[in-house]
């Protein structure tokens, strides 16, 4: 008779399964709760006490962790040695192991969790169990998933054994289950004891969905998550309406959503492109932040992204609904206007989460690598700019604007010049590789609206001829890190257009 060994903190399906097992002529070892329910159900189970012939201890701490478990096993079945060694001692065969593993993610998200509970709940029976059978997946069936109870059944039903395929996908999902648990428990007691970048970095992801395809039609892609939720992130996001979103969706969705970030407890309109602002917009209410980001540039707009940390309204629905938008963003939505948004078969409608704790770090890929750096949370206060001209700013909101601008520039390519009026975009220059075709850009784009802003560059100036080119379209104020050894000639040269000019001391590359 073949022997199931089941121990599984998640119940679900677990009865059907041990009927199914016992249907086909296995018999069933079963630990704690797990043996409680399906005892319960009227299925005849076996201790692991009985097996082992020694009690469980130490609050369940160890109860598997035996000869008699892990021979049964590991034993290969056609290698005489160890049929003659387990057969000295008493050993079986362990034809099926259905194990899934202390729920360690679901306590330490608990808002309640403590230290001590984290740790009860890092399971290492199951683990050792699991890791021992897929080893031996030659011989041994070894079950994870709720999902796939059916077609182990199906399979053992039809052949006598599951096939050694599917042991040996089975086997493989083991490791990458033990493999992902590990990481999250090293990633919980790493930063409860320290910060520092540690000499192994593992790090844990959930597939979130398949993608039709990449960044172009001929690359196939999948988006996978965090096992935590973040503020102002995708991953957290709810879709309520529209087709899938696309790989450029998502990578324009996370950088208008950063962006966003920048701006809690203000009500803020962003609206980008291909990973850049087209416009972005603050004011006292949803629709004066729509409107000055629309405004931004209402060409570029169309066929972007709109997030908002507001509530969509049906007045502001109307407008946005006049436009080709593939996708909007918003803590929610009113009745009426989901009701009209969604009248548009393909535009994406999604609500977003704007509290919950933000990322420390930010991590992107380079081939063979990774690259790790802390996530650029720092903004420049009022009293962290320093004037350096004789011509000071006119009044609080040209400051205003050069701290606005700020937060918008850093989200901005490299190089990077923006200019802001009003608590508005209304020019935008990126990813140039010289800092005056950035402001050209940014110049020609704002236009008339150009006179009387303010201009925002994410580094510092090399020469003054950027300043140059500002005075030549009436720009009143310019916020730079300053640092160059040529700050002097920018200073001079501001002097010479009145132009006033501070340095805020950080500068915001984003490559």
């Amino acid at each position: 008779m073949k022997r199931a060994l089941l121990s599984v903190s998640d119940k679900t399906g677990i009865v059907e399964f041990a009927t199914g097992l016992v249907s086909n002529g296995y018999e069933i070892i079963a630990t704690g709760n797990t043996k409680r329910i399906i005892d319960e159900a009227g299925i005849v189970t076996i201790s692991v006490e009985d097996v082992t012939n020694f009690p469980e201890m130490l609050d369940g701490r160890v109860k598997t962790l035996h000869p008699l478990i892990h021979g049964g096993l590991l034993g290969v079945r056609d290698n005489e040695n160890h049929i003659k060694q387990m057969n000295d001692l008493g050993i079986k065969n362990i034809d099926l192991v259905c194990v899934n593993l202390y729920p360690f993610k679901e306590t330490i998200l608990k808002p309640d969790c403590t230290f001590e509970m984290a740790i009860e709940n890092i399971d290492i029976g199951g683990p050792s169990m699991l890791r021992s059978a897929a080893k031996n997946f030659k011989f041994v069936t070894v079950v994870t998933d709720v999902t796939d109870y059916d077609n182990v059944l199906d399979e053992i039903s039809k052949f006598g054994d599951t096939t050694l395929e599917t042991r040996s996908a089975l086997a493989a999902k083991v490791f990458r289950l033990t493999a992902a648990y590990d990481t999250l428990i090293q990633d919980y007691l790493t930063k409860n004891i320290s910060n520092d970048y540690q000499e192994k970095l593992s790090l844990s992801y959930d597939l979130k969905q398949t993608l039709r395809y990449g960044e172009n039609p001929h690359q196939s892609a999948a988006f996978y998550t965090e096992y935590k939720d973040y503020a102002y992130s995708l991953a957290s996001a709810t879709q309520l309406h529209g087709k899938e979103l696309s790989y450029n969706n998502i990578q324009d969705a996370n950088a208008t959503l950063q962006m966003l970030r920048e701006f809690k407890g203000t009500p803020c309109v962003v609206a980008v492109k291909h990973m850049n602002p087209s416009g972005v917009g603050i004011g006292e209410n949803l629709m004066e932040a729509w409107l000055k980001a629309y405004n931004s540039d209402s060409v570029s707009i169309f066929g972007g992204l709109i997030a908002t940390n507001q509530k969509v309204t049906l007045d502001v629905a109307e407008l946005m609904n006049k436009i080709f938008l593939e996708v909007i963003m918003a803590p929610e939505y009113s009745e009426e206007a989901y009701e009209l948004l969604s009248k548009k078969k393909n535009i994406r409608l999604l609500t977003i989460k704007t509290d919950g704790e933000d990322p420390k770090q930010s991590i992107v890929s380079v081939t063979g690598g990774l690259l790790v750096q802390d996530d650029d949370s720092t903004n420049a206060t009022v009293e962290d700019l320093k004037f350096v001209t004789e011509i000071k700013p006119a009044n609080q909101g040209m400051i205003d604007d050069m701290l606005f601008g700020e937060k918008v520039c850093k989200h901005v390519k490299s190089n990077a010049i923006i200019l802001v009026k009003d608590g508005a975009t209304v020019g935008i220059g990126a990813g140039q590789m010289n800092r005056v075709g950035a402001a050209k850009i940014a110049l020609e784009q704002a236009g008339e609206k150009a006179k009387g802003s303010v201009l925002i560059s994410d580094a510092f100036f090399p020469f003054d001829d950027t300043v140059s080119l500002a005075g030549e379209y009436g720009i009143s104020a310019v916020l730079q890190p300053g640092g160059s050894i040529r700050d002097e000639d920018s200073i001079k040269k501001c002097n010479e257009l009145s132009i006033s000019m501070a340095f805020s001391g950080l500068r915001h590359f984003k490559h």
